[in-house]
């Protein structure tokens, strides 16, 4: 990790943040660090960025990087452009894992602190990924890039079925899909995207998030999840539970976050990973530099009583910051159910999900007559809530009971021209 040095003069540094997408992080970061935050987004992504949105942010500076046009020029573009800034920007922090390579070669260009070409291979590439995991000494699934279905077919003659097929580059199991045999591979477009093969591991998969500063991991929280993410694409409860309190996965997880930060020259920043354990073997998974997806960070900010996005600005900004945990309990987000695409008819309201006990917080993303559309993702959701518990147990407890309570109805997208069911007539 490379960069400019932050600021002599004793001013407060200032952020260009990737922003691609409205999240809670972003949008603490807005608030937080009004006057001290420049956003760099992308032209090709503005439908991304709704328009309230847009209008909550419009007090900041933004940098739109054009579509098609060389980065080098939009670099050259940008310093001319944040040289009329009242304090240019000399930290950099990039949240979004789609972005990360496009977003860390800007800020290189700009001459601001980023992850290397190599670092960003690491944590991107998740062939290469391995290959270093493996460089530092560290288990992983036995995995093989592959462009055929014959190489797939290969590869299980020697590991066997079940396997687990993925982009190299993917993320929230876009495009990934577990193959339970040679029929299962009619659909796959080989042609489409650059894909790995790896042995479906068995075992408990747990995640981790870190934060790092001067190369050094200051803590890591663990979270359980219910259900797997390959389960959830396809229909299973998608919760993560950040573990306050009770029992965690058997493993130093600060020390092998800092095992792989070590071995990778990462100097700062937040770190989400994902490992397997299975008896007495633990195995990586994957690692990504940049905050975690969903509402993962701020569960560990509510269960261990801390301002987590705050502590995160800290470590973009140049600072170690104090970690002083309030109390310590189970925390987990639960994405509220979009079982496809259409019109929101009907949809259960937050106010009915937080008469539940230990609902923390809910929040629809949808409401009536809202057009939606479904993916196979992990982040497809319609919502969210925080729910709370004593233990990991009881929080998945009190999430079924959300997802007992929670309903939501669509109808079919009317065609051009055509009234929307319950409308009234001309």
């Amino acid at each position: 990790m490379s960069g400019a040095p932050d600021r002599a003069d004793g001013r407060p540094p200032v952020l260009l943040m990737t922003d691609d997408r409205a999240s809670s992080f972003t949008r603490h970061a807005a608030r937080a660090l009004d006057g001290r935050l420049v956003l760099l987004r992308f032209t090709e992504l503005r439908r991304d960025l709704s328009r309230e949105y847009l209008r909550e942010t419009a007090h900041l500076p933004a940098f739109w990087v054009r579509e098609g046009v060389p980065l080098e020029e939009e670099a050259q573009r940008y310093r001319v452009w944040a040289d009329s800034l009242p304090a240019r920007p000399t930290r950099f922090c990039n949240p979004s894992e789609p972005r990360q390579a496009v977003a860390q070669r800007f800020a290189a260009l700009a001459g601001l602190p980023h992850l290397t070409r190599r670092q960003v291979r690491w944590v991107r590439d998740k062939a290469a990924m391995k290959d270093k995991f493996r460089q530092l000494g560290l288990d992983t699934a036995r995995y093989a890039r592959v462009r055929t279905p014959s190489d797939v077919a290969r590869f299980a003659g020697r590991h066997g079925w079940p396997l687990v097929l993925k982009p190299v580059d993917s993320f929230a199991c876009v495009d990934t899909y577990r193959l339970e045999g040679p029929d299962d591979l009619g659909p796959i477009d080989f042609t489409a995207r650059e894909w790995m093969v790896e042995e479906f591991l068995t075992g408990t998969e747990w995640e981790a998030c870190a934060l790092i500063h001067a190369g050094e991991v200051l803590d890591a929280w663990p979270s359980a999840m219910p259900c797997r993410p390959l389960d959830i694409v396809d229909g299973a409860m998608n919760a993560n539970i950040s573990v306050g309190s009770g029992e965690g996965p058997p493993v130093d997880v600060r020390e092998l976050v800092q095992r792989i930060v070590s071995g990778m020259g990462i100097d700062h920043g937040y770190a989400h990973l994902e490992f397997f354990v299975d008896g007495d073997t633990v195995r990586m998974g994957e690692i990504g530099i940049r905050l975690a997806g969903c509402e993962i960070p701020a569960n560990h900010g509510l269960a261990y009583g801390f301002d987590i996005f705050g502590a995160t600005l800290d470590v973009y900004l140049g600072r170690r910051p104090e970690l002083r945990y309030r109390h310590r309990r189970c925390v987990g987000d639960l994405l509220l159910p979009l079982p496809g695409s259409g019109v929101v008819r009907r949809v259960t309201s937050p106010e009915e999900l937080k008469r539940i006990p230990g609902v923390l917080d809910a929040v629809l993303k949808v409401g009536a007559g809202a057009t939606v559309t479904g993916r196979r993702a992990s982040h497809n959701a319609s919502g969210y809530v925080h729910v709370a518990g004593a233990s990991v147990s009881e929080v998945e407890q009190r999430m079924r009971e959300v997802l007992g309570t929670f309903s939501i109805e669509l109808d079919p997208v009317p065609e051009p021209g055509a009234a929307r069911p319950g409308a009234a007539p001309l």
